[in-house]
């Protein structure tokens, strides 16, 4: 059977292009919206660290009705390191709308997204969005959509693909370079021309994959997925196996069956195949289980979802200032935090390892483990990281280790340095091609040659370059990579930091902290353009005496301190120092904090 009244889309695109202002705007020309409702900009972005950070983290659902059809729409994150959510929720849908910018084109997240797309076979609609800006480059990005079809092996089919111009921000679509839209209706026939119905099997035994997971404190998980085959119905007994065929040894009662409906979920008695539903009532359901009838379990194959790159270990917070701020400290509530996350995030992995106290989580990238460390940061919890570090492969008796695709948009004159950086990093040059006033150049990298990279390059290209990698494929090792070039500047002692001991410390770098902060011995409060760490007294206050006026510490001048984020802080951190994370604080240190200890450890091994 064909539900012709049903689509079922993802809209996929490389971080910033404008998925979700899109979205937006084909919610309110669809009629979710009252008239007189007020809407926030990016209402699909409902994590507050997504509009804090204006990108999208988790995969969500939406729906439209256009014409007497309903389209559920998948809004996906655009960033690399999230692309485990993009690789499931493919399995939902049976067609997406590619949306590429009309200045910069394809870039590494569109081309990785759209491979996996083209895998499964799915209709393809070219969406060219930001058609308003000044640079845009309509004609010649249509023939870089297809010139990158090609190169992806794509079918006969899908090279033939509709191309939409649209502008998001103003909600208007057009099927010419050259004529305006009005609105989005030129995209809403596109996608119930090109985009196929559910073909499906509402009479058959029910089954249906769970590509998502949510959760409620009042009816616990919720599973969410469409269903494959027959019809799920609220008091319905299921089976419950996953992709490789094991069951569970118990039966389990739908309790509540919900469709989406615009931004909501509506209840529903029932639902057929095709439908995108979320059903609670199944203790403990994960990512990848089938739900079938228990006449006839069958299990559905789950994507398999590409390994982890980067490692970091989560301890628990040693340092003098533990137990000030957070309010869960102990293993424990770290260990359950961490396994609890493993059971919605299918590309993050988390073991064991020889201490009770420490454990060591895998996953994409910096982003992806930083955006997990924010979490648990602002649930209450307090614990410390150390570096993230690239995951080897061991192949044929040779160690491999991961490498980027990194793409930059720079500046005509910030090349050179970006080229000098690249390559003391083991970067090889892929390609060259001038965009406009800008160039951009392509290289192939190890994972481990990008850490610490981004902030460099923000200064090199003065602010203006824009840089992102998505990943590539396991190469043989490339040889050691100086990580940093700067050094730490360390607390000599505990106590606070006062003007005097700042103002005689801030001459010899950048500091990390202002006046009043309390500090702890081998607490790092700054860097060096020194690659050796000093330690430097900024809690020694000035000896007053009659000769000396106390008014006069006022007139000392500093310099603002620079404030560090989690993924700066990451990039900074050497193999010897950790990140101390609290609900209130972040602290970069030593992994041993006295002075005198560390110095012997460093002439031990001279």
């Amino acid at each position: 059977m064909t539900r012709k009244d049903l689509r079922n889309i993802a809209i996929i695109a490389h971080v910033d292009h404008g998925k979700t202002t899109l979205v937006d705007q084909m919610l309110k020309q669809a009629g979710t919206f009252r008239e007189n409702q007020v809407v926030e900009e990016r209402v699909m972005d409902s994590n507050d660290i997504e509009r804090e950070r204006g990108i999208t983290i988790l995969a969500k659902n939406t729906s439209v009705h256009y014409k007497d059809v309903k389209i559920n729409i998948v809004d996906t994150p655009g960033h690399a390191d999230f692309s485990g959510e993009v690789e499931r929720i493919l399995k939902m849908v049976d067609g997406v709308v590619l949306l590429v910018d009309a200045a910069e084109g394809p870039m590494p997240q569109t081309r990785f997204v759209l491979q996996k797309a083209l895998e499964f076979g799915h209709k393809i609609i070219i969406a060219i969005n930001k058609i308003d800006r000044p640079d845009a480059r309509l004609n010649e990005i249509g023939d870089e959509v297809l010139e990158l079809l090609l190169n992806l092996d794509a079918t006969n089919e899908q090279l033939d693909s509709p191309i939409v111009y649209c502008s998001g921000r103003d909600g208007t679509a057009s099927m010419s370079p050259n004529v305006p839209g009005q609105d989005l209706i030129p995209l809403f026939e596109q996608i119930l021309d090109h985009i196929p119905s559910p073909s499906v099997d509402t009479e058959g035994p029910m089954q249906m994959l769970v590509s998502s997971i949510d959760y409620n404190e009042y009816v616990g998980r919720i599973g969410i997925g469409r269903i494959e085959r027959g019809e799920m119905k609220v008091g319905q007994q299921v089976t419950i196996c996953d992709y490789h065929g094991h069951m569970k040894p118990y039966n389990s009662k739908l309790v509540t069956l919900m469709t989406i409906d615009g931004l909501g979920r509506a209840n529903v008695d029932s639902a057929k195949a095709g439908d995108i539903v979320c059903f609670s009532g199944v203790e403990n359901i994960t990512i990848g289980e089938t739900v079938c009838d228990p006449a006839n379990v069958q299990p559905l194959p789950f994507v398999k979802i590409s390994e982890p790159t980067v490692e970091m270990y989560f301890s628990v917070n040693d340092s003098p200032f533990a137990g000030r701020e957070g309010k869960f400290v102990t293993s424990r509530h770290l260990r359950e935090r961490l396994f609890r996350e493993l059971l919605k995030d299918v590309s993050l992995r988390v073991s064991e390892t020889d201490t009770t106290d420490s454990f060591r989580v895998s996953g994409r990238g910096e982003m992806h483990l930083s955006i997990l460390i924010e979490n648990l940061r602002r649930e209450g919890y307090e614990f410390q990281v150390g570096a993230p570090k690239a995951l080897m492969h061991e192949v044929d008796g040779v160690t491999n280790e991961p490498i980027e695709r990194m793409i930059a948009d720079v500046p005509l004159d910030s090349v050179g340095s970006v080229m000098e950086k690249m390559g003391s990093r083991k970067g090889e040059l892929v390609s060259m091609s001038p965009k406009g006033d800008r160039m951009r150049v392509e290289f192939l990298i190890p994972a481990r040659g990008l850490f610490g990279y981004r902030t460099e390059f923000l200064t090199d290209t003065k602010g203006e370059g824009v840089l992102s990698s998505v990943f590539h494929s396991y190469q043989p090792y490339k040889g050691e990579i100086q990580k940093r070039s700067q050094g730490s500047m360390i607390a000599f002692e505990s106590g606070e930091a006062v003007g005097y001991g700042l103002f005689n410390a801030q001459e010899r770098g950048t500091l990390f902290i202002g006046a009043g902060t309390p500090v702890y011995e081998g607490m790092v409060i700054g860097c060096t353009p020194k690659s050796e760490d000093i330690a430097v007294n900024i809690c020694k206050k000035k000896q007053l005496t009659n000769m000396r006026a106390s008014g006069s510490d006022d007139s000392l001048r500093l310099i603002p301190p620079h404030i560090m984020s989690i993924e700066e802080a990451l990039e900074f951190l050497g193999d010897d120092e950790l990140l101390e994370i609290t609900p209130e604080s972040v602290r970069i240190r030593k992994k041993i904090l006295s002075n005198n200890d560390r110095m012997k450890k460093i002439k031990g091994k001279k």
